[in-house]
């Protein structure tokens, strides 16, 4: 590999990081969940490490636990903050309502295809 070649690899790695980085300084989207009286801000990507914890419950048949992990992980204030501390998995698997689980999850972990569906619209 020349100098080149390796400048031209750096620049293309270092144009997917900054796409990356845009795209997690991007807006906030909003949902109200009635059932929390509260609004679960969130945005339309995350990094892969997070979907790899995601999809590694998933895989392992831990379906309901990467429901939860979803919300932990992906659940964010006005600010940007988590709402979620890792230690509230516990009870969000224990305590929470299952079907508002899924419901809130589901809009995590579709958010990206929602705004893959508004793009292709505008096309």
């Amino acid at each position: 590999m020349t100098d080149t070649d390796k400048t031209k690899d750096q620049t293309v790695k270092q144009k997917a990081l900054a796409h990356f980085k845009a795209k997690l300084a991007g807006n906030l989207f909003k949902h109200h969940i009635d059932e929390w009286d509260c609004d679960i801000y969130y945005r339309a990507t995350a990094s892969m490490a997070t979907e790899a914890k995601i999809m590694s419950l998933t895989q392992s048949g831990k379906t309901a636990e990467a429901l939860v992990e979803s919300i932990v992980l992906k659940s964010l204030d006005e600010n940007g903050e988590r709402l979620f501390k890792d230690i509230d998995r516990i009870e969000l698997m224990n305590q929470a309502d299952p079907n508002v689980i899924i419901k809130v999850a589901s809009i995590l972990n579709n958010a990206n295809s929602e705004t893959i569906g508004d793009l292709e619209k505008n096309l």
